[in-house]
């Protein structure tokens, strides 16, 4: 039997979602296929948790660990980690100057789509719309006037590295400018703003499933809150709606964007791109690598829609990353 590791935590601000994604992955795989192991990647530690929560640690020379006097090596990493190191490309790469599988995209491509900026850069010469946009690196002279004439108000300011909408605002006023961007510096030393987008927003999962690519049902999101922020997104602030209520004609729109994209990017395993529709067109916002994969979480909830059970999805991502 292949022992599995699944690695989950990390260094940022997303830990706690991501130890919740590692164990939703531990319950759903099935024990008589795999050797399960939960490994969690902290910033003080790596270590093996035992089913009795007894840590081992981990040897990161060659990601290995010592139970009882026996040595563990491992044939695949299901990677369940958001944010860095396990969403920017330092572990893909790691992983792969170890030689063991994983099942996100590759480093390259992580560290990239992790960066908002040089994705959407990346697209825009293949079609796909974006915001009207400006960025700022620590440092920078803020010409706060000139910004806003260009990008308009409201608008939003975001670190340009960072999930689950930490350090996002939604600016209203010029006066609520400057703070939004101290407050993005808190999460990352590079932030974009961005031009407020009025329109529906949708997340669609786009996965390697069975050795092809398949985009899952579309979800609409409806946040009560100003945007689809950290509480909409994991305290309930917001409706979910899978299948999305649009157009057959958009539905299609959009899947052949978030599918170009994944295929331009040359991107394996799990992805959702966020999107939100202006006057019948999809601007794309950004692309996760590792999306949340608790019972709550979008992907789950299109895999749900479209037939996938959790255990088949989470299987198929160790079979996709085995060949």
């Amino acid at each position: 039997m292949k022992n599995v590791a699944i690695i989950m935590g990390g260094y940022s601000s997303e830990y706690k979602i991501s130890l919740s994604s590692g164990n939703v992955v531990y319950q759903n795989l099935e024990a008589s296929n795999y050797n399960i192991y939960k490994i969690h990647i902290l910033k003080d530690k790596w270590v093996y948790v035992s089913t009795d929560n007894t840590e081992y640690p981990i040897d990161k020379s060659d990601f290995s660990v010592v139970i009882e006097d026996k040595k563990t090596t491992f044939d695949v990493v299901f990677n369940a980690i958001h944010g860095t190191p396990g969403e920017d490309g330092l572990l893909q790469a790691y992983f792969e100057l170890l030689g063991i599988p994983q099942t996100s995209c590759d480093y390259y491509q992580a560290a990239l789509t992790f960066n908002k900026r040089d994705t959407l850069s990346v697209l825009k010469p293949y079609g796909i719309k974006t915001a009207t946009s400006h960025y700022l690196n620590f440092g920078d002279e803020i010409k706060a006037d000139e910004i806003l004439k260009n990008i308009g108000l409201p608008c939003f300011v975001k670190p340009n590295k960072s999930g689950s909408s930490f350090g996002i605002s939604k600016v209203k006023t010029a006066e609520e400018f400057l703070p939004a961007i101290e407050m993005a510096y808190k999460e990352d030393n590079e932030i974009i703003i961005e031009s407020f987008l009025d329109g529906t927003e949708v997340s669609v999962g786009v996965i390697s499933f069975k050795g092809k690519t398949k985009v899952l049902p579309i979800t609409e999101i409806v946040s009560e809150n100003d945007f689809f922020d950290y509480e909409a997104k994991y305290l309930g602030k917001s409706k979910e709606i899978t299948p999305a209520r649009i157009s057959d004609g958009m539905k299609q729109k959009i899947e052949s964007v978030a599918k170009k994209a994944y295929e331009v990017l040359k991107m394996k395993g799990f992805s959702r791109s966020e999107f939100i529709i202006v006057n019948g067109e999809p601007y794309m916002l950004e692309i996760n690598t590792v999306p949340g994969l608790t019972n709550e979480s979008i992907l789950p909830q299109q895999a749900r829609e479209a037939g996938i059970s959790l255990p088949e999805l989470f299987e198929n991502a160790i079979e996709e990353a085995l060949k």
